[in-house]
């Protein structure tokens, strides 16, 4: 044993050096040991997924607070039959929104005093269920330094202590004496909205078709603990930062067509006024009914504002096909030919040949494109892109969510043995995972996806100007073997000029007829290195349609899809209103939302989300940390730290 050791801190003697500064006594290190070996023992922490937000901030928001419906369940379980469901919704919805709820309570409660006293009492105990499997530290980490001491009192009020009962209740009432009781009642509710929630993944796609994607990055960029896998509508907006002309076209196309562009001008403040200008002067005589609002409810605008946006709409998507080609010509190895459609129009019959076969277009009015030359932008058009990206790319707050979406975001996720990824792993008709040529090399599976992710990391931070990498955001988008992607096509143009239904199919990758193989999915499990039993794929990007009988469950479990249709652009497909995955210490949870409103009615009605749970995996024995992948990190301190004792003994290293 003896000799184990010392070959160990031989072999790790520049470690142990420097863990003996932070370490410098024999009692230090044998306490943090002590410390971390009491970690590993407690049930590890609650892990949420969400998927597709598309811009949806307020039922995004409310899910967040209510943490999947996990707070009302803890509030049911503390207080039973003990209290009123009135008093549950009132305590549920206090935690969720506490400065509107207690705006609310002042003009309602007779006796606000006895109120405060009560739910005050009541808050505390919902606090201390939540923080209770978490170590004093991480809890008091999560405490604001203004009621820091008060409330790590509170939470460990022992109710046999008879002798400090009047101690607690002292400060409860000081509190309320000294008008700190709001303060304090809306501190310790963010606790428990921290708290509920140990580890939030987003599974891609926060931008897009819902109105606040600029608020829901406001809101993660304030999380405690997050990572984000990247959606294609997430790429394509870090493409546009990063000065991509066709990706900054497509955000705004996109949010013309979904009634959003004040998620670029009020949101990001990006003037969209030169593009308005040469929109209603090249399309005034168009009525433009081909990009009509994809709205359920147009009242909120005006006939003018909406003749506007029209204009806007097939102004930029114009553009964008201009500048998609371009890319198209410049990157051969895309093998996006058939996407280059303005060449293969007939301009003055009105007509268009795709594959062989010819169609009627529905609109033939084209005021910018030379047939000659159809891809080549007008002078008037050079213009309007070149502020828009100047606009984008000194733009402070887009360009700080971008980095955000770069620190805390990744093409996928290998954590607590699940592979966690958007779209798909592009896959031929044999089940083979595609390959791609980049740079004259070819890469398929795991490695296609690291190399994409290392090109555009490259382009965006070294911004060396080489056209290639930064088209690679656009090909992320839109490609057909795009791992964010996964279809043959993007029909985007076959949508707003043509009728038939045929050509307007996008076909989906092999990837998802593979999807519900248990063996298909324990390949690609493997390929990215993870070979337990207990662990699972966790897609987005495809809703499910619920309504159709479509299960999220696929391949015997080894495969979950969390986009239920958070955004209400797709509820119409699913049936529901959004996914949420919670993976605790007793296992995993699939919780289905019904549609949410509005914050302002769940306000005024105190009315949660309706949700529901099924049950996918149930652990014969708790999950404790050391089960997780921050208790494979903290055996490693601990074995650190044992070498550093052996070291000390031994006399190698001397105290401080």
């Amino acid at each position: 044993m003896n000799n184990y050791w010392d070959q160990e801190i031989n072999n790790n003697i520049q470690y142990i050096k420097q863990l003996s500064k932070q370490y410098p006594t024999i009692n230090s290190a044998c306490t943090e040991v002590i410390n971390l070996e009491a970690i590993l023992n407690l049930p590890k922490g609650t892990e949420h997924y969400l998927s597709d937000i598309h811009g949806e901030y307020e039922a995004f928001i409310h899910v967040l607070n209510n943490a999947s419906g996990v707070i009302r369940r803890k509030i049911d379980y503390i207080f039973d039959n003990t209290i009123r469901e009135h008093e549950k919704r009132r305590l549920a919805m206090l935690i969720y929104y506490p400065e509107q709820i207690l705006e609310k309570v002042k003009n309602e409660e007779e006796n606000l005093l006895e109120w405060y006293e009560i739910t005050l009492h009541r808050l505390v105990l919902v606090c201390r269920e939540i923080s209770s499997k978490y170590t004093r530290s991480k809890v008091r980490k999560a405490l604001p330094k203004d009621f820091e001491y008060i409330i790590e009192e509170l939470l460990h009020e022992q109710q046999r202590e008879v002798n400090k009962q009047e101690y607690y209740d002292g400060i409860i009432n000081t509190i309320i004496e000294i008008n700190r009781a709001d303060n304090f009642m809306i501190a310790i509710c963010r606790v428990i909205q921290r708290l509920a929630i140990d580890r939030l993944h987003i599974i891609g796609d926060i931008y897009d078709r819902g109105p606040g994607a600029h608020i829901i990055l406001d809101k993660l960029m304030q999380h405690h603990s997050i990572d984000i896998q990247w959606g294609n509508h997430d790429i394509l907006w870090m493409g546009a930062a990063a000065g991509s002309l066709a990706c900054i076209a497509s955000t705004i196309r996109i949010s013309a067509r979904y009634g959003n562009l004040n998620t670029i001008e009020e949101g990001y403040g990006i003037n969209l006024l030169p593009l308005a200008t040469f929109a209603m002067e090249y399309y005034k005589d168009d009525n433009c009914n081909n990009f009509d609002l994809v709205v359920s409810d147009k009242s909120a605008y005006t006939c003018k504002e909406i003749n506007i946006i029209k204009k806007i709409h097939k102004a930029i998507s114009i553009i964008q096909f201009k500048l998609e080609g371009k890319i198209i010509q410049r990157n051969p190895n895309f093998i996006m030919n058939d996407r280059l459609l303005l060449n293969m129009i007939d301009y003055e019959k009105g007509i268009i040949k795709i594959a062989e076969k010819t169609y009627k277009l529905s609109d033939n009015y084209f005021p910018t494109i030379n047939p000659k030359n159809p891809y080549e932008l007008t002078i008037e058009e050079k213009d309007v892109m070149e502020k828009l990206r100047l606009s984008y790319k000194n733009n402070e707050k887009l360009q700080k969510h971008t980095r955000f979406l770069f620190s805390k975001g990744s093409m996928y996720l290998t954590y607590n043995s699940n592979l966690l990824f958007h779209g798909c792993i592009p896959m031929d008709k044999k089940g083979v995972f595609n390959k791609v040529t980049i740079d004259g090399e070819s890469y398929g599976g795991k490695e296609l996806i690291d190399k994409i992710e290392m090109l555009i990391r490259e382009y965006y931070f070294n911004n060396n100007n080489e056209l290639n990498n930064i088209d690679y955001f656009w090909y992320l988008w839109t490609g057909p073997d795009s791992p964010l992607f996964g279809k043959n096509k993007m029909a985007t143009f076959e949508r707003y000029f043509l009728n038939d239904k045929a050509i307007k199919k996008e076909d989906k990758n092999s990837y998802y007829r593979y999807r519900d193989s248990e063996d298909k999915c324990r390949e690609i499990l493997q390929e990215f290195g993870i070979s337990e039993d207990n662990s699972h794929i966790i897609n987005g990007h495809v809703p499910v349609e619920v309504k159709k009988g479509e299960s999220p469950i696929k391949a015997k479990g080894k495969l979950l899809v969390i986009d239920g249709g958070l955004s209400e652009a797709y509820q119409h497909i699913t049936g529901i209103a959004g996914y949420t995955l919670i993976y605790n210490s007793y296992g995993l949870l699939m919780v289905a939302h019904e549609k949410f409103e509005s914050k302002k009615k769940a306000i005024d009605n105190e009315k949660d989300i309706v949700s529901s749970y099924q049950i996918l995996e149930k652990n014969n024995k708790r999950l404790r940390v050391k089960n997780t992948d921050i208790g494979k990190e903290l055996k490693k301190e601990i074995i650190g730290l044992k070498m550093l004792l052996q070291a000390y003994h031994k006399g190698i290293i001397k105290e401080k």
